[in-house]
């Protein structure tokens, strides 16, 4: 017969300032910034002021960095990006279905930086002197140079803590580009792979 070690109590959860239970912000951070992470730029374009009006003027472009981006599923094709609840990039694909994402290469981080400035100028002077395309079915900008483009149409939001998961149906993908290497965030910088 077997002796066994009585098991070994579980481990004490405390709690951290800021939160009931769990880890702080900083503690979190500092964890997260460990996970490398591909950087995309989504954009949408802002539906017309009177929808009703075919002749109504589009809105503004707009644009957001992300590095919360992932693959969900092939079949159907599903892609998921988390946006800061409020965010305007948020607020726009509450109303507007379709949007698109480059997926952006090494070369591309200034373009990343630009769209990730807090307090930032206007969306139309960020895309000023950036190349891009018109997406064929979403209308949204495609960075030129991108190691992939996606167009997609929310298909499901979902509210978690501070952020809502977009998640959307791929509606077109190329791969426009196969020069260079993915633009990388890890432990709060841009970085390439060597």
């Amino acid at each position: 017969m077997l002796n066994n070690p009585a098991p070994s109590p579980s481990p004490t959860v405390t709690a951290a300032p800021g939160h009931p239970v769990g880890v702080s912000n900083d503690e979190f951070r500092a964890a997260m910034s460990r996970l490398a992470a591909g950087v995309v730029l989504v954009t949408a374009q802002e539906p017309p002021l009177d929808p009703d009006d075919p002749a109504a003027p589009l809105g503004e472009d707009v644009g957001m960095t992300a590095t919360a981006f992932l693959s969900v599923s092939l079949d159907p094709p599903l892609v998921l990006v988390s946006l800061r609840a409020g965010a305007r990039m948020d607020d726009l694909l509450e109303e507007q279905p379709l949007w698109a994402v480059s997926v952006l290469s090494e070369s591309q981080r200034h373009i990343a930086g630009r769209f990730a400035m807090k307090g930032r100028i206007s969306d139309r002077l960020l895309f000023e002197d950036i190349a891009y395309v018109r997406g064929e079915v979403t209308g949204a900008p495609l960075v030129g140079g991108a190691l992939a483009t996606l167009e997609c149409r929310t298909e499901q939001r979902v509210t978690a803590g501070d952020h809502t998961l977009v998640i959307g149906r791929v509606l077109t993908a190329r791969v426009p580009s196969a020069d260079g290497g993915p633009l990388l965030y890890f432990r709060g910088r841009y970085r390439q792979l060597r």
